[in-house]
């Protein structure tokens, strides 16, 4: 179940609200319900999920037992590897299999393992392992309610595509929480305003960009190979910010402040900027877990950068278990060691316009390794981005890809991606205030006016969706 569907929209999230808002035991309503969304898509696997809540549960309770010193560091060890090995089963069993057939492949016999890949497994397994280190760690107290755990891991709102919350984040609000009138109208106005931007700019960026990626690379010019990684680039931007956007909505309407997902990331001034801006929770996840502990920068320039390789090089694997997007780990990791060694300072000598270029082609030739199925298509379309593909008569004609939908999404969604659009917005709301008098009639006329946005959002949003659009969601693969 996606939350840009008519089944969650119409049906699931009002019977949850209802009885979330009316019935006495919310840990309880949101633990089942959570259970019911996850088993929706995953009914069979949904034990995968269920033993690894109690055992890390267990796990946490081991740690506030054990004594100072190696045993806490017995048990926090076991418990991550428990978690990382679960992953690596269901994830890398099969990417592991092609490796070790490559190299030695006397040594391996028998077909690929297919493994299936649990939903969203990539993230309650680091919301787990970050439970644990935090408990290790004594940040957080031990939670000794299973209840509280499970509500922890299972939450709806971010189970499948996070965004990925720290349990010293919300311990407070797990135990202690109030949800006001005032943010539950709040979460809905932020939950419609993801809702539109997965569903009025995301899905329609998808339909060209697939169209373009499904054809042979060889046979593109290169004015078609650029609008299908823009309309990528355009797609999985709204497509995770926009879930992400409802993820944070959905949480307020219960109580949960979720962590901002998104900051402008293509406005980013560098790459390093990027990573402040773009799936923060995953960056913050990567450095205070594995950069920080691995000596991040404290050690000298040599490691450093070989602490920013390797957090990179599995922060692209936690993504696939596709070469492609080990090289996207490594393309982003690469750049972050280039800017350290000097290129941040010459772009910090260069004009706005300049940095933006740069960061917008390093970051679209990444997305290009991100969307391919190989390492050849990746490189069939760099070669077809830079002119040397061949100008076949139906790849050549941009038209038959640009529709009136596709180019006005395509017109929102560059503005909609830099800061321009909410500045905009608040800019508008501001004078419209002021040019109906001021004061409180002169603001209530300007909150008419950006509630009837909302609402007319919600309402193409809803229509397209009826209307049995094209509706795919990118971080389900993860």
């Amino acid at each position: 179940m996606v939350f840009s569907s008519v089944v969650f929209i119409f049906y699931f999230l009002p019977i949850f609200l209802a009885c979330y808002l009316t019935l006495p035991f919310k840990h309880a309503v949101l633990l089942f319900f959570s259970l019911c969304f996850y088993a929706y898509g995953e009914v069979l696997y949904t034990y995968i999920m269920l033993v690894s809540i109690v055992l890390n549960w267990a796990f946490g309770i081991f740690l506030g037992a054990a004594a100072e010193g190696r045993s806490r560091q017995v048990v926090l060890a076991v418990g991550v590897t428990a978690n990382l090995t679960a992953l690596c089963y269901f994830k890398y069993l099969g990417f592991f299999h092609d490796i070790a057939a490559e190299i030695v492949p006397s040594l391996v016999s028998g077909p690929r393992p297919d493994v299936h890949l649990p939903l969203g497994i990539s993230f309650f397994t680091f919301h787990a392992i970050s439970y644990l280190i935090d408990v290790y760690r004594r940040q957080v107290p031990v939670e000794r309610s299973l209840m509280y755990v499970a509500v922890y891991i299972t939450m709806f709102p971010q189970l499948v595509a996070g965004p990925i919350i720290r349990f010293h984040n919300i311990r407070e609000e797990l135990h202690h929480r109030r949800a006001t009138l005032a943010m539950f109208t709040a979460g809905i106005q932020i939950f419609i305003v993801g809702l539109a931007q997965k569903v009025l700019i995301a899905n329609t960026m998808a339909v060209p960009a697939d169209a373009v990626f499904d054809l042979d690379p060889a046979t593109l010019a290169a004015p078609v190979a650029w609008l299908g990684i823009t309309c990528y680039t355009l797609q999985i931007f709204f497509d995770f910010c926009g879930y992400s956007t409802m993820a944070v909505g959905l949480g307020l309407m219960i109580g949960f402040h979720f962590p901002e997902n998104f900051r402008d990331p293509y406005a980013a001034s560098s790459i390093t900027d990027f990573w402040r801006r773009w799936h923060i929770s995953l960056s913050l996840w990567f450095r205070d877990y594995l950069y920080i502990p691995l000596g991040g920068s404290r050690a000298g320039p040599l490691a450093t950068y070989r602490n920013l390789l390797i957090v990179f090089l599995l922060c692209g694997l936690w993504h696939g278990a596709n070469w492609t997007f080990v090289v996207w780990g490594l393309w982003h990791g690469g750049f972050l060691v280039i800017e350290r060694l000097g290129v941040s300072r010459l772009l910090e000598a260069c004009g706005a316009v300049v940095r933006h270029v740069y960061v917008m082609l390093v970051v679209m030739v990444g997305w290009v390794f991100f969307r391919a199925d190989t390492i050849d298509q990746a490189l069939g379309m760099l070669r077809a981005m830079a002119g040397w593909g061949r100008l076949d008569e139906n790849a050549a004609v941009l038209g038959q890809f640009l529709t009136p939908e596709v180019d006005l999404a395509l017109l929102v969604g560059v503005v909609a991606a830099t800061p321009l659009m909410g500045n905009a917005v608040r800019w508008g709301i501001e004078w419209l205030s002021g040019a109906c008098g001021g004061g409180v009639p002169g603001r209530r006329i300007a909150d008419g006016v950006y509630l009837a946005l909302i609402v007319a959002g919600f309402l193409l949003a809803v229509t397209s969706l009826a209307a049995g659009t094209y509706n795919p969601f990118i971080y389900y693969r993860f």
